[in-house]
């Protein structure tokens, strides 16, 4: 990874141990579910991003600036304060951007952050909503950055 200071890589970790261990039991539980819909929409299994990313994929970019690395396509993280949902795709696309808008209003509540959508109760949000945004994002980054 030339021209980085990444630190956020894949490990031998693995993604069983660390969803066992997350400590609050609520949290553990949407950890597995996130999990098995992640499964669904890209075939994959997971692997360790770090100590708490469990990511789908991978790709390696480049920026204008020259720095460069290799990162998920998507992934979570069942974060003490909201379960993180890496929606790595990019909907600036104005058919993808509008979709995505559509299913952001109906997927319940919940907030964002560049590339992070946060939940804090996973049983409040519509599942069907967040896996067409999950399968969403992962379309637009195998668009973008064909495997």
């Amino acid at each position: 990874m030339a021209g980085t200071d990444l630190k956020t890589t894949t490990t031998g970790a693995d993604v069983a141990a660390f969803l066992d261990a997350v400590p609050d039991p609520r949290r553990r539980d949407e950890g597995y579910e996130i999990e098995a819909l992640h499964r669904r929409v890209t075939g994959l299994a997971p692997r360790m991003w770090g100590p708490s990313i469990v990511g789908y994929g991978s790709y390696d970019y480049t920026y204008e600036s020259g720095q460069s690395g290799t990162w998920c396509r998507g992934g979570f993280s069942p974060r003490k304060a909201a379960l993180t949902v890496y929606l790595m795709g990019s909907f600036d696309d104005i058919d993808a951007g509008a979709k995505a808008d559509a299913l952001f209003d109906r997927l319940g509540p919940h907030s964002t952050g560049k590339s992070c959508l946060y939940i804090k109760r996973l049983e409040k949000v519509d599942a069907g909503v967040l896996e067409e945004l999950v399968t969403l994002s992962w379309q637009a980054m195998n668009a973008r950055w064909p495997a």
